[in-house]
């Protein structure tokens, strides 16, 4: 089920996230509904807490493959890259922020089994960009500027 977005302003989205502890049926619906939202939206991500659920969960959705990670950490980061990000928290607006060009991260699947992956580029872009969302972090705090979008990108 596509679920609405919060946006700046929701409290939730400045909370720092319980861990998920539990692997189950109510699990598999929030990344679920995760899914159908990101896509929905048009995004390449989106963590539980812009659906007002704060957990730490996460999906991402990028030329690399379609990602779920629960209880994600970031265990390693190399060089740097700047550009635009977006969030579909903070609708009609972007900013460039600076992140590591390539990151490795741990996180468990729904069914609470343990992963890492390497991520460059835009796709290490989007793993920093929602598990910063787990920690109450938006891009806006990082960001060197921020700009309007025009209206047809709105």
């Amino acid at each position: 089920m596509k679920r609405y977005v919060v946006q700046t302003g929701d409290p939730v989205l400045r909370e720092k996230c319980a861990e998920v502890r539990k692997f189950d049926g109510e699990l598999f619906s929030l990344l679920d509904d995760m899914r159908e939202t990101v896509r929905a939206e048009n995004g390449a991500g989106l963590a539980a807490p812009q659906i007002g659920v704060p957990v730490r969960a996460v999906v991402i959705d990028v030329e690399e493959g379609y990602f779920e990670l629960v209880n994600p950490r970031i265990v390693y980061e190399k060089g740097e890259q700047t550009g635009p990000e977006g969030c579909l928290s903070v609708k009609g607006k972007q900013g460039e922020v600076r992140r590591p060009e390539k990151v490795k991260a741990e996180y468990r699947d729904r069914n609470g089994r343990k992963h890492k992956l390497t991520a460059s580029g835009f796709f290490a872009r989007a793993v920093c960009h929602e598990c910063d969302h787990l920690d109450g972090i938006l891009y806006t705090d990082k960001a060197d500027r921020i700009y309007d979008l025009p209206a047809e990108d709105k």
